[in-house]
């Protein structure tokens, strides 16, 4: 695992993970999304959040470039600790809080909205097409913020009424989502 932008340019990090349930984004597709994410967001302004947190990777990415606000949410045990013990070492437990829990119920708890959220699931996991409506309907993005959902190509929601685009890296696809905003509605001036 390496970050591939800003202050840690250039770390390096190895998970213990032989036998972890993670699939962390390869350096390849990562470093093509945040192409696309500089030129998109003000990172060193926004709060950002990461679901199925895994390594932690997108947050360090995140915190490498600026951003001084980073949720990462994850319930598996290894990968929250290895998160902690990470945060330590690149000094940045002021700007990254780590929530053990099941992404579920923390989408189903949480009061906050966010400017950028990046969902990672595990590709097989049956509930991944529901991810954008539960974070849309929990109002967790503010009202001009980005969702980023990684997927494979057994998912496609070019039919999601607030899917924007998405980026295909081999078999990891990012599909990007913004907030539907209500038209105003039209009254009619009687004359």
């Amino acid at each position: 695992m390496r970050i591939i932008g800003g202050k840690f340019k250039g770390r390096r990090f190895t998970p213990p993970a032989k036998n972890w349930p993670t699939r962390p984004t390869t350096d390849f597709a990562k470093e093509g999304l945040f192409n696309m994410l500089q030129n998109l967001l003000d990172i060193e302004e926004l709060e950002m959040l990461d679901l199925f947190g895994g390594t932690g990777n997108h947050c360090y990415e995140f915190i490498s470039r600026g951003c001084s606000k980073a949720t990462y949410v994850d319930k598996f045990v290894p990968a929250v600790k290895f998160v902690k013990k990470t945060a330590e070492i690149l000094d940045i437990t002021d700007e990254l809080r780590i929530v053990h829990m099941d992404v579920a119920k923390f989408i189903g708890q949480c009061q906050e909205s966010f400017d950028y959220i990046f969902a990672g699931p595990p590709y097989g996991l049956p509930w991944l097409d529901d991810i954008p409506d539960m974070i849309l309907s929990k109002q967790l993005l503010k009202p001009d913020g980005l969702l980023v959902l990684e997927h494979n190509p057994n998912h496609n929601f070019e039919q999601h009424p607030a899917f924007v685009q998405s980026r295909n890296y081999g078999t990891t696809i990012f599909s990007f989502f913004r907030p539907v905003i209500p038209a105003p509605s039209s009254t009619s001036a009687n004359t």
